[in-house]
């Protein structure tokens, strides 16, 4: 029976504070440790991945292990209170945290076992994929997964994941063999095909609402060394580009992944000097084969559109999918706005090319994800991930250093959304959602919301 005079939480001012009583209680029942904002460590752990997000949790439980978990969804359920779940703590919206109530930051289980006989690998919810892509690149395996060595495992899964390796091999979840998982009654479940299959069928796509997945089983694939990197165009190029990419993917063979992107060109060694901060059109490729067979594929593409650029190498997998993460450090301010596109128009196509280069801030960018091949091959009602018609992900992202450039992204990325969003099957990916309302989560998921 809860006491009030005991178990309540207070908020003064912005920053929710826990009474003694409450954790107290939790933190007696943790091998784990507790953060309350009374604690010198508390600020920095309550930061997400997206510094826009300034939310200020009651208290904040690192958990040691499957049994602190249980103790923390007991503790909410008992005190009433809102949980948040963090993984890698990537997601733009924030959900893995929560303003006045508990978060259970899973990053200290951590760990990856490969099992190179069945290729599979075991992984612990609080792992970010670069530890994964470490365990399994030893044995010559990946597992589809994201385009950042650090997002979450737990996050990206759960919402579906597309990355370089979704044509070859389909979404993260139709790689998922088994997740165990805590439930709000604090029970430990098992889900899979032959156990909880309603479950596992909900947690492929579905996010995170239906419990605090502690571990994952991933079938693994054979990947190793890639063709890997950048092309860029100019902008007057930029609807040949993209139209020539897209022609290139539906023929190509399913090796053959990456994605569009509308940058400016990064300032790495990669790229000459003279083109650095420059506005442009890109292609980032990841090729499951030879170089040559790679040359030949992309030679068509070269000679009809003529790149400012091109900078690919073949590549362990691994240095692939961390390219790009001293480019994203935590910290940074995230708007984004996403949808599902259809085979794009010539009319979609200019207009992606007009709005790619009105790029507000050089860290801006608009990307195009192909959902096609393996993912494709997956019915619309197989997993909770409806949208397996699409052939794009689309996502409008506005980054700016500081919070004083917030205004400019978010009317630059609304007036994005409002041209583009006509072309699309009127919906987004899950994971590229910010808070936009009950009607754009009922979308993400057509008819499967309540199927």
């Amino acid at each position: 029976m809860r006491d009030p005079d005991r178990h309540t939480i207070e908020t003064t001012g912005h920053v929710a504070v826990a009474s003694p009583g409450y954790a107290e209680e939790l933190r007696a029942r943790l091998r784990g440790e507790l953060l309350l904002p009374t604690d010198p460590g508390y600020d920095p752990a309550r930061h997400v991945y997206n510094g826009m997000i300034d939310k200020r949790p009651s208290a904040i439980a690192r958990v040691a292990d499957v049994a602190d978990v249980i103790a923390c969804v007991d503790c909410a359920r008992e005190e009433g209170i809102a949980l948040a779940v963090r993984g890698g703590g990537h997601n733009v919206a924030g959900l893995g945290t929560v303003d006045g109530g508990l978060v259970v930051d899973l990053g200290r289980i951590r760990g990856v076992h490969v099992d190179p006989r069945s290729a599979t690998v075991r992984v612990g919810g609080g792992c970010v994929w670069g530890e994964v892509d470490h365990a399994t690149h030893a044995f010559g395996l990946a597992v589809p997964n994201g385009v950042f060595s650090t997002t979450g495992v737990g996050g990206l899964t759960l919402g579906g994941g597309t990355g370089y390796l979704t044509r070859a091999f389909g979404l993260t979840i139709d790689n998922l063999l088994e997740a165990e998982l805590v439930l709000a009654d604090g029970r430990v479940v098992t889900a899979s095909a032959d156990a909880n299959a309603d479950l596992f069928w909900a947690l492929r796509g579905g996010g995170g609402n239906f419990g605090v997945v502690t571990s994952f089983l991933f079938r693994a694939h054979p990947v190793t060394t890639v063709v890997g990197g950048s092309t860029f165009w100019p902008m007057e190029l930029a609807e040949a580009a993209l139209s020539g990419f897209q022609r290139l993917l539906s023929e190509a063979p399913v090796e053959l992944g990456g994605f569009f992107a509308f940058a400016c060109v990064p300032p790495v060694p990669a790229f000459p000097e003279e083109l650095h901060g420059r506005n442009a059109s890109g292609a980032v490729w990841c090729f499951n084969g030879p170089r040559d067979a790679f040359d030949r594929l992309v030679a068509p593409l070269l000679g009809e559109a003529e790149p400012l650029v091109h900078a690919v190498h073949e590549m362990p997998f691994p240095a692939l999918q961390s390219m790009f993460d001293p480019l994203g450090p935590a910290g940074l301010q995230h708007y984004w706005r996403a949808d599902y596109m259809p085979a794009l128009s010539p009319d979609a196509i200019r207009a992606h090319a007009r709005l790619g280069g009105t790029l507000p801030t050089r860290l801006s960018q608009v990307h195009l994800y192909p959902v096609t091949g393996a993912a494709g091959r997956v019915g619309p009602s197989a997993t909770a991930y409806r949208h397996r018609d699409a052939v794009w992900s689309q996502t409008i992202i506005g980054t700016a250093a500081e919070p004083a450039g917030v205004a400019g992204l978010r009317q630059w990325v609304g007036d994005c959304h409002a041209a583009l969003h006509p072309y699309s099957v009127g919906a987004a990916y899950v994971n590229f959602l910010m808070e936009e309302g009950d009607e754009r989560v009922r979308a993400a998921y057509g008819g499967n919301f309540t199927g």
